[in-house]
């Protein structure tokens, strides 16, 4: 077979005939083959998104669709995204000091665990410099901060044991010395993928002078 500049093209060494010289229309012409019409019509199609997106009619459809998979497959139902130590703190302390209503997600429980261990541990430094390190010397400031903290500690717990769709009863068993481990696996574990009878899921963001916040 010879194309329209001469050039020589051996069909049979083709996977799939570029043209099909079979089943012509009645008028005559060249009908495509399958193959050919699949990558046209796929080239066609890339093109008018192509030069839509180009006008300003549309975004690129590749990467949206690559996000979207993406944030359903890493949240399920979840927080894609862990909540950060300042905001833990802040939403805890400033948002929710004496709150037990609504959850509280992992990241945020935890983070203001650590905060709460931090705060311990440079009163207790302050109070050995100013009353002695004796363990009988008294530790004033640390006393007034834990007294300070223990409310917001409480309430967190709480609303930690609703992201599990527990009720905040089962905090008694910290005056258990056997409760404390199951207490401890329920602060450890996942909360529910979906909105509870103590409210929807904890989204670990916050808003900043208007703008959501989060930490990735």
């Amino acid at each position: 077979d010879v194309n329209e500049e001469g050039i020589h093209v051996h069909m049979k060494d083709c996977s799939w005939p570029l043209y099909s010289f079979h089943n012509r229309p009645k008028e005559g012409g060249i009908t495509f083959s399958p193959y050919q019409i699949h990558h046209v019509d796929a080239d066609t199609e890339k093109s008018e998104e192509y030069k839509k997106w180009k006008e300003g009619d549309t975004r690129p459809p590749g990467p949206e669709k690559i996000d979207q998979s993406m944030s359903q497959q890493t949240s399920g139902g979840r927080p894609a995204h862990m909540m950060g130590f300042s905001d833990a703190v802040q939403n805890v302390v400033m948002n929710n000091y004496a709150n037990w209503d609504g959850r509280a997600s992992r990241s945020e429980y935890w983070w203001f665990v650590l905060f709460g261990a931090l705060v311990g541990f440079v009163t207790g430094t302050i109070d050995g410099f100013l009353f002695g390190w004796e363990y009988s010397d008294p530790t004033w400031i640390s006393t007034l901060v834990s007294l300070a903290l223990l409310l917001p500690n409480f309430c967190v717990s709480v609303r930690r044991l609703h992201d599990l769709g527990k009720s905040g009863w089962w905090n008694l068993l910290v005056f258990t010395i056997i409760g404390i481990i199951p207490l401890l696996i329920f602060m450890v574990m996942e909360g529910e993928e979906h909105p509870n009878q103590y409210g929807d899921v904890p989204t670990n963001t916050l808003e900043h002078d208007g703008n959501i916040h989060t930490n990735y």
